[in-house]
């Protein structure tokens, strides 16, 4: 039944990943474009907070968690998100549907592997300046769309029953397309221009996570992962064209290479197994090179990325066989995020809350359905600035079997 399951969300998420505009953020202008939540829903229900040796849950934020699944899992999920944005003198609104991710773990003793696609980063935007009622001045509108994607293969091995070590490759993929106009009132002609960046590179990633019994019933738990510095290459066109002119001006192509930091990410919980948990997560990245030549602007700069985030989980009885609710995983966690954009001297930071659930698919499976709340503040009015208020519900299935499992019976 899961290998039916993967094939058709393969064909589908193929296509869609491609044609869907995943932000509605003035903000995802600059650098490669609004960064996305790289992990599921479920650790994305606790903040981010990522730190327990799941053997049923696929966690693809840290490659060491691999090895210890202990069943096949196939997870995807997507989203619906609501904005709006105000300044100080307007407020819009835009409503989005996304895909999360799409990923596959497989189990191989004391060897795990897990594939799959992923949004990085999306790019989705209008904005516009009208100023059509007075003669002589000058109207425009931008937008933009696109992102980055990647594919990932990661390898994780249990050193120890307690301890992981894990590895994993990505390939980033991707096309950022963004389209000026502008129009003098009462000049027939208007100019526009097409700017189209297509992206690619290798990224690597490393992890360990380790834990230990405090006493009968407490454990620790912790994670460390790290993200090498790499390159993304841009291969960049500029089209220039009048309305009325047939022929517009293609401008000879170029070339740019992309900086991508490193990225350091220390996670630390205590909890039961099976029943509760509560950590905490951090991250920290370096500064990047992300501006092109199309969105480069004085007043924009890149500083390092700061991530705090707190969160947890808790089952009342997930054995229990007379209560389907105490079965139900209830997730919840907060964040703060310093994502490392300053625009006119102003921090852009990012803070949330999420609520999650997981619900069990039926008596004995180890599947379930997972739904996701989040509500958030990013930006600020200050210095002309646009603060951005999001609300986002999201869906994800994890399924799980058992592949590889020779038959006792003919």
């Amino acid at each position: 039944m899961i290998k039916k399951i993967i094939v058709s969300a393969c064909l589908l998420i193929s296509f869609v990943s491609f044609a869907q505009q995943g932000t509605a953020s003035p903000y995802s202008f600059f650098g490669i474009g609004d960064v996305r939540f790289k992990g599921t829903l479920e650790n994305r229900s606790m903040a981010g907070v990522s730190v327990e040796q799941d053997s049923i849950h696929l966690n693809i934020e840290n490659p060491s968690s691999y090895a210890s699944l202990r069943q096949t899992t196939f997870t995807v999920g997507g989203s619906f998100g609501s904005s709006k944005f105000k300044t100080d003198t307007q407020s819009e609104k835009a409503q989005r549907a996304t895909f999360d991710y799409l990923a596959l773990g497989i189990p191989m003793g004391k060897f795990g592997a897990a594939f799959g696609l992923v949004p990085v980063t999306s790019v989705g935007y209008k904005i516009r300046n009208d100023n059509t009622a007075t003669e002589g001045a000058t109207s425009s509108q931008l937008e933009g769309k696109g992102g980055v994607n990647k594919v990932f293969f990661g390898l994780g091995y249990k050193i120890r029953p307690n301890w992981n070590i894990g590895a994993d490759a990505q390939y980033n993929f991707g096309k950022i397309t963004t389209t000026s106009l502008e129009l003098v009132t009462g000049v027939q002609n208007a100019t526009t221009e097409t700017n189209t960046s297509e992206l690619s590179g290798v990224s690597f990633n490393i992890g360990t996570m380790y834990q230990t019994k405090i006493d009968k019933k407490l454990t620790l738990f912790t994670s460390l992962n790290y993200t090498f510095a790499s390159t993304l290459s841009s291969h960049n066109s500029r089209v220039i064209a009048v309305t009325t002119d047939p022929d517009p001006y293609v401008v000879p192509s170029t070339d740019t290479d992309l900086k991508l930091p490193n990225k350091v990410t220390f996670g630390a919980g205590i909890g039961q197994p099976r029943k509760w948990l509560v950590g905490t997560t951090m991250s920290f990245q370096g500064n990047g090179q992300l501006a092109n030549y199309y969105n480069s602007a004085d007043n924009v700069r890149y500083e390092k990325y700061q991530k705090y985030a707190v969160g947890g989980y808790f089952i009342p009885n997930y054995a229990s066989f007379t209560s389907y609710l105490s079965r139900i995983t209830y997730r919840a966690g907060l964040k703060y995020e310093k994502i490392g954009l300053v625009v006119n001297n102003q921090d852009i930071n990012d803070i949330g809350m999420n609520l999650g659930a997981g619900i069990p698919l039926g008596n004995g499976s180890f599947s379930n359905v997972n739904v996701g709340l989040e509500f958030g503040k990013r930006g600020t009015m200050t210095a002309n600035l646009v603060q951005e208020n999001y609300f986002n519900f999201s869906l994800s299935f994890s399924f799980n079997d058992r592949w590889f499992v020779k038959s006792k019976f003919n």
